[in-house]
C-alpha cells in the first residue's frame, strides 16, 4: 500500500527542486535518505523532511508492519510550480526590473516493493 506526502509553497524554484528530486526517484528509502542528507543543495533539506513524513504516513496506514521488512522505495516525485511573488528592482535611468520569486509544490509517493510486485502479477493475469 502506498503513502503520499505533499509539500506546498516551498520557497525554492521548481527547477532547483527537480534537480534534487531526480536523485531519489525510484530509489529505496534508506538510500534516498542518505543521498538527501549529504547533498549540498538547499532543496535537499525540505525534501528530506518530506520523505520522512511519507514514511510516517506509510507506517500510520500499515499498523504492525515495519519499514525495514517492507522494502520501501520512492515510487514517484512530482515537482510543480507554486505561487510566484512579484517584486520590483530599481534599474538605471528611472526604470524598474521585475523579480519573480518562485515557489513549488512537491508530491512524494512511497510504496513497498512487495506490494508493487503483487500489482504487476495481477495485471499480467
Amino acid at each position: 500500500m502506498e503513502a503520499v506526502a505533499k509539500l506546498r509553497n516551498c520557497s525554492s524554484s521548481p527547477r532547483k527542486m527537480r534537480l534534487v528530486a531526480g536523485l531519489i526517484r525510484g530509489e529505496r528509502v534508506e538510500k534516498a535518505l542518505a543521498l538527501l542528507k549529504f547533498e549540498a543543495k538547499h532543496a535537499s533539506g525540505p525534501l528530506e523532511k518530506l520523505l520522512l513524513s511519507a514514511i510516517a504516513n506509510w507506517e500510520a496506514k500499515n499498523e504492525g508492519a515495519s519499514v525495514e521488512t517492507a522494502d520501501l522505495y520512492v515510487k514517484s516525485v512530482a515537482v510543480d510550480g507554486g505561487r510566484m511573488l512579484k517584486r520590483i528592482q530599481p534599474a538605471p535611468q528611472g526604470r524598474a526590473h521585475r523579480i519573480r520569486k518562485r515557489s513549488n509544490h512537491v508530491t512524494l509517493v512511497v510504496d513497498s516493493l512487495a506490494a508493487g510486485e503483487e500489482n504487476v502479477e495481477e495485471k499480467e493475469a
